[in-house]
């Protein structure tokens, strides 16, 4: 029988970027949805309901390796090396003062998530939404109303907060552990559960979002 590597990825991770990623693995996993290969879901696969599972922990001299392993016949579950797994696009834009920023669009036309600030320069904007996309899918929520403690392992450099504002709406901001605040709802939701459909809208749509430069 002959293999094909259909992907094929390898790079040093952090711990924290590294449990991101299985994350959105397990949650793709845990709803029946197409799971992502690669970090920008351009490459996904349907995985069916039982596929048989090999964990394996092997010594290779110095080197460790620790592999999960799924396996099923090709008929059972789709391979999309073409995805388009987000329904959202970034739109980067100069506004009225010269500053640089950016805008998640959904393609149903709602704004899910803005910049909440200005950039003096575009490359500063565009690294603004880099460090979105990497950090939203897996970043924890810290519920500002409750005294829930959020776990202090896994997860990325970045928390999602959701707060209640003057106004008494609900509103949530992606903070990076170096205290910036790199996205924000842009909006305020008159509950905290739509407050919080927004923000998984979010997760799911950042990884893929093509950006477009007005």
């Amino acid at each position: 029988m002959s293999e094909e590597t259909i992907h094929e990825s390898k790079r040093s991770r952090s711990r924290r970027a590294i449990a991101s990623y299985l994350r959105r693995i397990a949650d793709a996993l845990g709803r029946g949805e197409p799971v992502p290969v690669d970090e920008e879901g351009s490459v996904t696969v349907d995985v069916p309901g039982e596929p048989a599972m090999e964990v394996e922990l092997e010594r290779h001299g110095d080197a460790v390796a620790f592999e999960l392993e799924l396996e099923w016949p090709e008929a059972d579950g789709a391979v999309d090396t073409d995805a388009d797994t987000s329904k959202a696009t970034f739109e980067l834009y100069e506004d009225s003062a010269g500053e640089y920023r950016w805008r998640l669009r959904h393609r149903n036309g709602n704004i899910i998530a803005d910049s909440g600030e200005g950039y003096a320069a575009k490359g500063g904007a565009k690294g603004g939404i880099e460090s979105v996309k990497a950090n939203a899918p897996g970043a924890f929520l810290d519920d500002q109303s409750t005294d829930d403690e959020i776990p202090t392992e896994g997860g990325s450099d970045a928390t999602f907060e959701l707060y209640e504002d003057a106004a008494g709406e609900y509103r949530w901001r992606l903070r990076h552990d170096n205290g910036n605040i790199i996205a924000d709802s842009g909006q305020g939701y008159s509950s905290k559960q739509k407050a919080k459909q927004g923000l998984r809208s979010v997760r799911r749509n950042v990884p893929g979002a093509p950006v477009e430069e007005e």
